[in-house]
């Protein structure tokens, strides 16, 4: 008999009796068995972020996994594995990842589908992180002040007074002991990190609030990194983009040039922007530093930069849209267009820890630990010396050298910032890192200014 409210399986589904298993990330999640006791289960989301559904499994089903590529069937796998696997283990199992889009099939193309229609059929794309962020804050308020749940309609109202209240406030404690509080002048460029607003106060802090005093930019280009998506190469967005804080819209002037220049394949994968973090979130600081009374905010063009490190600059695989020519694309259309515009560059750093295949040990006290952090801080330091010396060809052939140990992200959008923008001056603002207390994962991050 089938559990009530599981999907069932379709023997007479090519793809289900022949699993094609889609991109995918598994992680461990902790459960309670049915005696009481804590047991980890197998948590398996699509890589992509397309489904948003999440199928769990015992830990040893990981086993089949690597035998779900469309070439073997269910009996096929039965016999491979062993162990007392049977198709009564297996189908249940594959109707899961069927109906939540984790394997090819239909149920997946509809998903896909239904994204690209609503991404294409909207102007503005609406909020993801930002929005969650909002809710989260709303909710620790509500909770500390009243001690109860906060409702829905209570986030919808006070998520954006509640957000900028928070950014005010890092802004601030960021800036509390400096000596220059303030740029001067509007920044040729930023970069600045995309790690949770929490975790990356000082950073974010120290660059967003230099910013609260400057004249307005005409326009904002938000340079970031492909985390999900589909594109080879650079990704153009044609798209505004929605925060709690409000609207930017699409920058149409720019998006028109760089068309012209590049044709339909900088758009071709749009839609990888989709629930691409590395924007959003500095698009929610720049309206809190540049947004007037009225909500209008400097319009926003976009584009994810693949990683200059690999293949010389050229797209992955070729037909993409390659490094270079999107950079002296975007050099000539900023040349073109009245008034002045602000670069950001929104990157993150090394990436180490067991969570990247790492076996080091960074959490803890031990002399071990603090020498692996060590480690990873003073290789940060010598490729940011290439950054403040406005030297970016220096990083990215360095790193193609040294074949990026510590997996620095965002070379891309930290490269062609730097190069479009051509700065005489870039300054180092605050650097940092965040770990989890297990120390699985630590990445490292920064934000500078460049003039």
């Amino acid at each position: 008999m089938d559990q009530p409210n599981l999907p069932t399986f379709d023997a007479s589904s090519p793809q289900q009796e022949r699993p094609k298993l889609r991109p995918i990330r598994g992680f461990v999640a902790p459960a309670q068995g049915p005696d009481g006791k804590q047991i980890q289960l197998l948590g398996i989301a699509d890589a992509k972020q397309i489904s948003p559904k999440v199928v769990m499994t015992q830990p040893a089903m990981q086993a089949v996994l690597p035998l779900f590529n469309g070439e073997h069937s269910l009996d096929d796998i039965v016999m491979q594995v062993g162990r007392g696997l049977t198709r009564q283990h297996l189908e249940p199992f594959v109707a899961q990842l069927y109906d939540a889009g984790l394997i090819e099939g239909a149920v997946f193309d509809e998903m896909w589908a239904k994204m690209k229609a609503d991404f294409d059929s909207a102007d503005i794309l609406p909020p993801a992180q930002t929005a969650a962020m909002a809710d989260a804050i709303v909710e620790g308020m509500t909770q500390k002040e009243q001690g109860r749940s906060a409702t829905d309609e209570e986030k919808d109202d006070q998520g954006k007074a509640r957000l900028a209240e928070q950014m005010s406030a890092m802004m601030n404690q960021a800036l509390e002991k400096a000596e220059d509080p303030s740029f001067d002048r509007l920044p040729k460029a930023i970069i600045a990190p995309y790690v949770p607003y929490q975790q990356g106060f000082l950073m974010y802090g120290a660059v967003y609030g230099r910013l609260r005093v400057v004249d307005k930019p005409a326009r904002i280009v938000v340079l970031g990194t492909n985390h999900f998506g589909e594109a080879t190469g650079v990704c153009g967005c044609d798209k505004g983009f929605r925060t709690p804080l409000g609207e930017s819209q699409a920058d149409s002037e720019m998006i028109a040039i760089m068309r012209e220049k590049l044709g339909e394949p900088l758009f071709e994968h749009r839609y990888d922007h989709e629930r691409e973090h590395s924007i959003e979130l500095q698009v929610a600081w720049l309206q809190h530093a540049f947004g007037d009374e009225t909500g209008t905010n400097p319009p926003v063009f976009a584009a994810l930069i693949h990683d200059p490190v690999v293949n010389n600059g050229e797209s992955y695989d070729g037909r993409g849209v390659a490094f270079q020519p999107f950079v002296d694309a975007l050099k000539e259309a900023i040349a073109s267009l009245p008034g002045p515009t602000l670069i950001v560059g929104s990157a993150e750093f090394s990436h180490v820890g067991p969570a990247y295949g790492d076996n080091v040990q960074l959490a803890g006290n031990t002399p071990e630990a603090d020498a692996n952090r060590r480690k990873v801080i003073e290789q940060d330091q010598a490729l940011m010396k290439m950054l403040t010396d406005n030297k970016p060809l220096d990083l990215v052939s360095s790193l193609a050298w040294q074949q990026n140990p510590t997996r620095w992200s965002s070379v891309g959008a930290i490269a062609a910032t730097m190069l479009t923008a051509q700065p005489t001056e870039v300054r180092l603002l605050q650097y940092g890192g965040t770990m989890d207390p297990q120390g699985t994962a630590m990445i490292s991050a920064a934000s500078l200014a460049m003039f």
